[in-house]
């Protein structure tokens, strides 16, 4: 039965409410399938506004994946602003994609990818708007299967009561495996319900169901036990990695934006994974192991990308790019390619020691000589031991004074405030090391023009790292070790005002910290904050601290913000997703909490013996990098 399209009654709505070129669609390489014609039909969510979520190379990656498939269908929504919410309930219009404006209610999946926790409220507006009942156990067979992703889903506790179900790890395969076990289940007649496709998304080992585990707590609000409450379900869910990324060159044809947004360029992840071992990044850990694309998929990707696009920019995607162990070569190879042209190229994320001038000037070649950003994020030697970064001071300031000598004039520095073991002197040493950089590219130069902009955010403990188990540091602490760093650099006649500073208030941190090591108790909360109009809570103007506080001490019984926060955990305690499983062994992550507290750095194991974090024997995958000893070569001229 064919699905009207919403936009008739959404479009006299659009003169009224800010951007809403955001609400048109239409955008160039978006995809309209026949309704009738597919079996199976997924509504893909970022949960936060069309300029945020648009360029989001997850999502853009499923759609491509998904639409190429017969009879599979998908669309894109995300979050509307307050003043169209407020227009939709005043007129009845639900939930819809921007691709066909079709009601996100008549799709069989809403899969929601949740790079971070505080998108959770979106994501109750977008069900009640849509007509989804917000609790899973309300929803009959009529209802969507409200499905999580992305780096959030590794700890879905928080949401459990709102998720059907919740996938951990790279989707471009199993989305495809859950499409064919939901059209095998509609094609028998949807025996048994709702309940059986859960159950057999449940048996297949690989998406985790929540209500088919249950949780018992001991006296003191800490968890006994989470176990699966029928049989045929497993104990552990496991993550999904893909190995060869050669296999999945997407996004082809990427999506190019209407309106403006947060990333107007083409990116092409050029590795996944990374075995640094900073103990503060979730990603770095989730992501394990290091699977790198090969040079010349790299140069197809971004030939058939800018293609297809029309974009002027070329990002090179991973989590620390330069370490790609081919990089020196994809710069070169696609600077030669692009020269003379209004293509430029950026390598969003640079490490100290990763980072050289000739790898620099090959990505300004095109002309655009942007900042340059580091992320040392340990204002001290000693903290930088803690977190495992392994970067000195010298290191930095031979490499932003080399960049200042070939021609930079700004520098972009970032670090996190309260971080485990911190001191006030740790933050402050930031300062410190902010005067030495622009005093080096002073001298280096001969300039006063010189730059540097220090950006600090609120150090966050999250799921399967080894600072799962610390404590987080109160936001009262981290303000005031900020306001002391601010003064120091205010009261600097010779350097303070070449010095920039930006940093995030420690409310949202604590808030974020509530959300990404919460269990099932704290989904009360978030209902509660949604009930009261909290909205877009990643956003500063929206955010309001004491709407949360107020929530989380009247839903939270016998524990409390605090206690999910500032508190530290015992090796023996039961974490809320102990039972999904990214690989990492438990053991090796508290050893590596261990060696945080003694200061002590371990090494990459990309290019060292292999530290049995568990990754490679427990997932059966391996660290997959080059060099091939390949080369790109120039483009055909027609």
């Amino acid at each position: 039965m064919s699905v009207e399209s919403l936009f008739p009654r959404l479009e006299p709505l659009l003169p009224a409410v800010q951007k809403p070129i955001q609400y048109v669609g239409g955008e160039l390489n978006s995809s309209v399938k026949d309704w009738d014609g597919a079996q199976v039909r997924w509504a893909l969510m970022y949960p936060d506004a069309y300029e945020v979520g648009q360029p989001n190379q997850g999502v853009q990656i499923l759609y491509e994946i998904l639409n190429e498939r017969e009879g599979v269908l998908a669309e894109r929504t995300y979050s509307v602003w307050p003043d169209l919410e407020a227009l939709m309930r005043e007129h009845g219009i639900p939930q819809f994609t921007v691709d066909a404006h079709r009601p996100v209610g008549a799709f069989d999946v809403l899969g929601i990818s949740f790079s971070t926790e505080l998108g959770y409220t979106n994501m109750l507006t977008a069900l009640d708007l849509a007509g989804i009942p917000l609790q899973a156990a309300d929803r009959t067979e009529d209802h969507p299967i409200v499905l999580a992703g992305g780096h959030a889903a590794f700890n879905p506790e928080p949401i459990a009561d709102f998720l059907d179900a919740a996938v951990l790890g790279d989707g471009e395969e199993i989305v495809l495996a859950i499409t064919e076990l939901i059209r095998e289940w509609k094609d028998e007649g949807r025996p048994g319900g709702r309940d059986e496709l859960l159950m057999r998304l449940a048996r297949s080992g690989g998406v985790y169901i929540p209500r088919f585990y249950d949780v018992t707590y001991l006296p003191d609000g800490r968890i006994q036990r989470v176990a699966p409450n029928r049989p045929g379900v497993p104990w552990r869910v496991a993550k999904h990695t893909v190995m060869d990324l050669d296999q999945w060159p997407y996004p082809k044809k990427p999506l190019v934006p209407l309106a403006e947004t947060v990333h107007e360029r083409f990116s092409v992840e050029i590795f996944r994974g990374c075995t640094r071992g900073c103990r503060f990044c979730q990603a770095g850990m989730i992501t394990r192991p290091v699977r790198e694309r090969s040079i010349t998929t790299i140069g197809d990707m971004v030939d058939t990308g800018l293609k297809e696009s029309g974009f002027q920019e070329v990002g090179l995607l991973s989590l620390s790019s330069a370490d790609h162990s081919e990089i020196g070569d994809i710069a070169k190879g696609l600077a030669d390619r692009y020269e003379g042209t209004n293509t430029s190229l950026s390598l969003p994320s640079t490490r100290v020691d990763a980072f050289n001038i000739t790898l620099a000037n090959e990505f300004s070649r095109g002309g655009r000589r942007s900042g340059l950003t580091f992320a040392p994020e340990g204002g001290s030697e000693r903290m930088r031991k803690v977190i495992n970064k392994m970067v000195s001071e010298d290191d930095l300031i031979r490499t932003v004074t080399t960049a200042y000598e070939n021609g930079w004039r700004q520098v972009k520095l970032y670090f996190m405030c309260g971080l485990p073991t911190e001191e006030d002197e740790d933050v402050l040493a930031i300062a410190d090391m902010a005067r030495r950089v622009i005093r080096a590219g002073r001298e280096a130069t001969g300039r006063r023009d010189i730059r540097c902009t220090v950006s600090i955010g609120g150090f966050v403990p999250k799921p399967h790292t080894p600072f799962q188990w610390a404590a987080q540091c109160d936001h009262e602490t981290v303000d005031r070790r900020l306001r002391a760093l601010k003064d120091t650099l205010r009261r600097d006649k010779e350097y303070g005002r070449a010095i920039g500073l930006r940093y995030h208030d420690g409310e949202p941190s604590i808030i974020e910290g509530l959300l990404s090591r919460g269990d099932r108790r704290v989904g009360k909360v978030i209902q509660a904050v949604w009930e009261d109009g909290g909205r877009f809570d990643g956003w500063s103007e929206f955010f309001s601290f004491a709407r949360w506080q107020t929530c989380a001490d009247k839903a939270l019984e016998g524990v409390g913000l605090a206690w999910y926060t500032v508190r530290e955990r015992d090796e023996v305690e039961v974490l809320p997703w102990d039972h999904l499983d990214a690989g990492l062994d438990r053991e090796w992550l508290w050893q590596d909490w261990q060696d945080a507290i003694d200061e002590t750095e371990v090494e990459d194991c990309r290019w060292t013996p292999c530290y049995d974090c568990g990754v490679c024997p427990t997932m059966d995958t391996e660290i997959q990098i080059g060099p091939t000893g390949k080369k790109l070569l120039p483009l055909t001229v027609v």
